[in-house]
């Protein structure tokens, strides 16, 4: 079994390679689409710039070059895991991306883990007490959670426990001069963390909420379900050993999915809580047309959501047995 699951992780890696090339060269070109580049936005920031001083720039960024070369020295460089280098930050990519990583990877496995966990119980819970008080309010909960801005979440949780209560700092991901070492850093990060996260997970809670009550209601209707009735099995037994466990995969599948969107939607709960992750990067090299900057997020991004979801589909293994990796 540990062989085959070695065989399958390699053929999919390999698998994931045309897929991330697909994506590189589509993100390229749809960046190219918007008029203007790098050097008309210095410009225009400068107020104005001669021919020549325009043309200095567009040689030294690599803009004055036909698009099939640039597209080919820019693949050539993703090869070679160089991402390039940014105009507005006089840096390398890698370097600002990797300085941004670790923020972004906090605030999104803390939110997948708080909306699956969360989700699931409640999903659970409703489908167990189906049309019952607790069903109704859990699914009023659900659609609130959903509709309601994560701005404005975000704002309310601030006023609340930020500001009346004192209990959560208002932004930022660390305490601005403690110089905290050790597990009292952590501790301070992980306090700063707690607003973003809710604020964040709220909105997928509610659609793994619904998705796991949904799952479990068609897995309770299948013929293994009276089977399992038939041989004597108790309801608990039924539903935490077999119900529970086929019900979990269209919510592991979705999560995989919304893994490359939590970056995304991070860029308003960063925006609110001043959270040093790539969401906001992203957002300011958007204004900025560093589009060095910007394929470089996009390529992470891609990179994150191939490995999620393999390692989605190595725990499918796990959760069902009929499912093979050859």
């Amino acid at each position: 079994m540990a062989a085959n699951r070695l065989r399958y992780v390699a053929r999919r890696l390999l698998q994931a390679i045309p897929i991330i090339l697909a994506i590189i060269v589509l993100n390229f070109l749809l960046l190219q689409l918007p008029e203007g580049d790098a050097a008309d936005v210095l410009a225009g920031e400068a107020g104005s710039a001669t021919p020549e001083y325009m043309a200095q720039l567009r040689a030294k960024f690599g803009l004055d070059e036909p698009l099939h070369i640039q597209l080919l020295a820019y693949v050539k460089n993703i090869v070679q895991l160089d991402l390039g280098y940014s105009f507005r930050n006089n840096m390398p990519v890698l370097d600002l991306i990797l300085d941004r990583l670790m923020p972004t990877l906090l605030l999104m496995v803390s939110t997948i883990l708080l909306a699956v966990g969360v989700g699931v119980l409640l999903g659970l819970f409703a489908a167990m007490g189906l049309n019952s008080w607790r069903d109704n309010l859990i699914s009023i909960f659900a659609l609130v959670s959903y509709a309601t801005p994560l701005f404005w979440v975000g704002l309310m949780l601030i006023v609340v426990f930020s500001i009346n209560l004192g209990w959560f700092p208002t932004s930022g991901m660390e305490t601005i001069g403690a110089f905290y070492e050790g597990w009292d850093r952590v501790l301070d990060i992980a306090h700063h963390l707690v607003l973003p996260t809710i604020t964040l997970s709220l909105f997928y809670l509610a659609l793994y909420t619904r998705l796991m009550r949904a799952s479990m209601l068609e897995q309770s209707g299948m013929d293994y379900v009276t089977t399992a009735r038939a041989k004597g099995l108790t309801e608990r037994r039924i539903t935490f050993k077999h119900i529970l466990r086929n019900a979990l995969l269209p919510v592991l599948t979705m999560a995989g999915v919304q893994v490359g969107s939590l970056i995304g939607g991070s860029v308003i709960v960063e925006s609110v809580f001043g959270w040093p992750g790539l969401g906001m990067l992203a957002f300011k090299a958007l204004f900025a047309r560093d589009l060095n900057l910007l394929l470089g997020i996009f390529f992470l991004s891609a990179c994150l959501v191939v490995i999620v979801n393999l390692i989605v589909d190595i725990v499918y293994s796990f959760l069902d047995p009929r499912i093979e990796m050859r």
